[in-house]
């Protein structure tokens, strides 16, 4: 009996140990991955790795944003109107999150969070979390996330303190998730079509992809372009509006997407009102509704599910769930006006 025990226990362990090796595994340290320059947190990128900037970025607790894309050799990206760019297998996302000291002179003095890697590999993307640790001389595999007590001085020269939350694997999982797949989420022509200060100028990004043989297939004439949320010289209220929800929420928020089951999609190109969330009553909100009856109500922010669930901090109310213990309160000013001055009769 004991024999017989042993060997399946050997035959399990082989078994397992031949599974292993076929999966891949990933770096302890973030340095073994090759991806910055001499100090590492300065966060300068090697020469094989692609800097770009979001025209409309996801707001994370007033964090800074460094994202590099690393291609596979010889690589190109097809050109896709709408919606994030489909990559080859072997395209390395790299995303950083950091704080200046004092966010009126950024870039100085920072303090590196986290740093985010979305793998494309043969059986989709992967997501891996580096945790930097306190001398900011490297970042540790974290799979289980963590918190870090942060503090810095915001624009408006206000002393601000946050306990900034990294999330798990399943948590990066449950936001990168697409028709049950995980998929990048920002990277897309339309919020790629602005300008970026590269190392040797100023140029727009899709000129620049487009120029140095990373994307293909690129149309004459107006190509879609994402708003700035916060410039109106990019684009009207709505359009920045739009944007915004788009980047913060549509995620989840869409058809494809984890919350598909609550009927409000908030993509920039949806054209159905109700499921945009005017005049809508939600599937389950519970006290994430405020005590309010519907996701918007035209003319009255204060009235609207909405605004709401972005103005709380209580768990299970706030919107987005992840990635946010402050109030953005200028996403809030935004949204506000946007509702209040829309012209749709209410209820």
């Amino acid at each position: 009996m004991v024999r017989i025990f042993s060997i399946g226990l050997l035959f399990v362990i082989l078994i397992n140990s031949s599974f292993k090796t076929n999966k891949p595994t990933y770096p302890e340290n973030l340095s073994e991955w090759g991806i910055f320059e001499g100090k590492m947190s300065q966060l300068i990128p090697k020469k094989d790795l692609v800097p770009y900037a979001l025209n409309t970025p996801l707001y994370t607790d007033y964090a800074e944003k460094s994202r590099l894309i690393r291609f596979p050799k010889g690589a190109k990206v097809d050109y896709k109107a709408q919606g994030v760019l489909d990559f080859p297998t072997g395209t390395l996302i790299v995303k950083s999150f950091y704080y200046s000291a004092d966010q009126r002179n950024l870039g100085k003095d920072i303090d590196v969070m986290e740093t985010r890697l979305l793998i494309h590999e043969s059986d989709g993307w992967k997501a891996m979390t580096y945790v930097w640790n306190e001398d900011q001389s490297d970042a540790v595999l974290e799979i289980a996330g963590d918190q870090k007590q942060v503090k810095f001085i915001n624009p408006q020269g206000i002393a601000q303190q946050v306990r900034y939350v990294v999330p798990n694997q399943n948590q990066c999982k449950g936001c990168h998730n697409s028709n049950d797949k995980m998929m990048p989420i920002g990277p897309s022509v339309a919020q790629m079509n602005g300008d970026f200060n590269y190392s040797d100028g100023k140029q727009n990004q899709i000129d620049y992809w487009k120029t140095h043989g990373l994307l293909k297939s690129v149309p004459d004439g107006d190509l879609p372009k994402a708003a700035v949320w916060n410039d109106p010289s990019t684009g009207d209220l709505n359009a920045r509006a739009r944007a915004y929800l788009e980047i913060n929420c549509a995620h989840c928020h869409r058809s494809d997407g984890p919350a598909q089951t609550s009927g409000l999609y908030l993509t920039a190109h949806e054209t159905n009102s109700t499921a945009l969330g005017i005049n809508k009553t939600p599937v389950a909100a519970g006290n994430g509704s405020g005590g309010n009856l519907y996701d918007i109500v035209p003319g009255d922010a204060n009235a609207s599910i909405l605004l709401y669930r972005m103005k709380t901090k209580a768990p299970g109310e706030r919107m987005p769930e992840l990635g946010r213990n402050l109030v953005h309160e200028e996403g809030v000013a935004l949204i506000q006006q946007w509702i209040n001055e829309m012209k749709i009769n209410k209820p």
